[in-house]
């Protein structure tokens, strides 16, 4: 939990007594490799923050999923647009490795902008985040070639890339694993 207050006492000054009411809240989940997290057709009831690991989103189709966003450590993480309107999702959510999550239920985050100064504020960040890289993938997809959109996804988690399969990065940047291949042999 300390990973999640050292990343808010960057951004916000939270007081002990709005950091108590908000990590009462708060719930670690342990997720394992490949586990799904939201599904097609779920509701999403959490808004979580990554201490550690890699997550997918992903719409599931016959031949191959279309793989659309990924989210690494220290990031919000969550079906936002079924989240906000508690709607079912389109899209499905997977773990790619081992997985710890600080979660907040909706109803508690609701809760969380009533009775603290530093709610809303809180609130406001992880809509600005989610929106932020939303925008950006869009900006990506439109103006930049797949060999940019691959260097820039090496630049940004050269790490944590390495442990996501090539043809879930394929799919991400909009090509198929072959011409990813191709990409790959000319830049290295």
């Amino acid at each position: 939990m300390e990973q999640i207050r050292k990343y808010f006492d960057k951004t916000f000054k939270l007081t002990e007594q709005d950091w108590h009411i908000f990590s009462s809240k708060l719930t670690k989940q342990d997720f394992p490799k490949r586990h799904i997290m939201l599904r097609t057709g779920q509701v999403e009831n959490y808004l979580s923050f990554i201490e550690v690991g890699i997550v997918r989103f992903y719409i599931p189709k016959a031949d191959n999923d279309l793989t659309f966003s990924f989210s690494f450590n220290n990031n919000f993480v969550s079906g936002y647009t079924s989240f906000l309107t508690r709607r079912p999702s389109t899209y499905c959510i997977e773990t790619l490795t081992k997985t710890t999550l600080w979660q907040l239920t909706y109803a508690d985050l609701q809760e969380i902008y009533t009775e603290t100064e530093i709610g809303n504020a809180i609130g406001r960040k992880a809509s600005e985040e989610l929106f932020l890289k939303k925008s950006k993938r869009e900006l990506s997809l439109l103006n930049e070639t797949a060999e940019e959109r691959y260097l820039n996804l090496l630049t940004e988690q050269p790490e944590l890339i390495k442990k996501i399969p090539l043809k879930y990065i394929s799919s991400y940047i909009g090509i198929t694993p072959q011409a990813l291949s191709r990409i790959r042999r000319r830049i290295f």
